[in-house]
C-alpha cells in the first residue's frame, strides 16, 4: 500500500457522521489519520466515529455542534487543538425557485457555505504556515462548474468560497500549505435523495423513475460511493499532494462534458 505520509497527523472533518464527510473521514482514518468528527446530531456521530475507531484504531474526538454558528466553530476549533487536515463540508442549501429567495435565504446560504469555511480556515491557516505543513479541502458541488438551476443557493455560495480559495492558496503554498476543491457529483447519500425528491415532484414522476433517468444519463451508468469520494480526499490531504494546489477536481463519473 502507498504510504500516504500523515499517519499521525489530525484532521477536522466537517459534517462527517454520514455522507461525503463520511467517506472522507473514514478514508483518512484508513491511513492513520487521527480525527476531530463533527455533526449535528450528537447520537448520528457517536455512531459513526465508533465504527471508525473499530475499523482503524486512530484516535476520534466527537464534536457535536453547527458549524455553520461561531459558537460551533469556536468549539470544534478548541476540540481539536492542533490541526494538520481541514476538511470543511457542509450540507447544501435546499432546492427552489430563485423567485422565493429573500435576502435572509441568501445570507442562511452564505454563512452555511462560505463564511463558515472562510472561518475555520482562518483558525488553522497561519500554524500550517509556522508547522510548514497543511491541508486544507472544501467539499462543495459539481454545480460550481456546472450549475444546476434549481440548486441556485448552492451554486452562489460555493462559487463564493471557491473564488476565495483560488487566491488564498496561491498565499500559502510556499509554506507546503495547499487549498484544494473537492467538487462531487451525484452520489448515494441523503443529499441525492433530496434532490431526486424534489425534481420527482416537479416533472410528476416517481423518485425511482427519477433515479433511473439520472443513472442512465452518466457515462458510467451509475452514481458515485462515497468510499470512491473519500479515497479522493485522502489523497489530496496526503504528503504526496503538496505539488497540486488552488484546484478544483470534479468527481461526476464523466457527467459534466469537457475536454478540459
Amino acid at each position: 500500500m502507498v504510504d500516504f505520509g500523515i499517519a499521525g497527523k489530525t484532521a477536522i472533518v466537517c459534517a462527517s457522521s454520514k455522507g461525503l464527510g463520511f467517506g472522507c473521514a473514514d478514508a483518512l482514518a484508513a491511513v492513520g489519520v487521527n480525527l476531530v468528527m463533527n455533526a449535528r446530531t450528537s447520537d448520528t456521530l457517536a455512531q459513526a466515529a465508533h465504527t471508525i475507531r473499530d475499523c482503524h484504531g486512530v484516535h476520534v474526538i466527537e464534536v457535536a455542534c453547527d458549524i455553520t454558528t461561531e459558537d460551533g466553530r469556536a468549539e470544534i476549533l478548541a476540540a481539536a487543538g492542533h490541526v494538520d487536515i481541514l476538511v470543511n463540508n457542509a450540507g447544501g442549501p435546499p432546492p427552489g425557485d430563485f423567485r422565493d429567495w429573500t435576502r435572509d435565504t441568501w445570507i442562511a446560504a452564505l454563512d452555511a457555505n462560505m463564511l463558515a469555511a472562510f472561518d475555520l480556515i482562518k483558525g488553522v491557516v497561519d500554524p500550517m504556515i509556522e508547522n510548514k505543513f497543511g491541508r486544507i479541502v472544501n467539499i462543495t458541488s459539481g454545480s460550481v462548474k456546472s450549475p444546476i438551476p434549481q440548486l441556485g443557493l448552492s451554486n452562489g455560495a460555493r462559487a463564493a468560497l471557491t473564488g476565495f480559495c483560488a487566491g488564498l492558496s496561491r498565499q500559502v503554498a510556499r509554506h507546503n500549505v495547499t487549498v484544494n476543491g473537492l467538487l462531487p457529483g451525484q452520489f448515494n447519500t441523503d443529499r441525492i435523495e433530496m434532490l431526486i425528491a424534489n425534481m420527482a415532484k416537479t416533472e410528476g414522476r416517481t423518485p425511482d423513475e427519477v433515479r433511473t433517468t439520472l443513472e442512465e444519463r452518466n457515462p458510467t451508468g451509475r452514481l458515485g460511493e462515497i468510499e470512491e469520494f473519500g479515497f479522493a480526499c485522502a489523497w489530496m490531504c496526503s504528503a504526496r499532494s503538496s505539488y497540486l494546489t488552488g484546484q478544483n477536481i470534479l468527481i461526476d463519473g464523466g457527467m459534466f462534458n469537457s475536454t478540459l
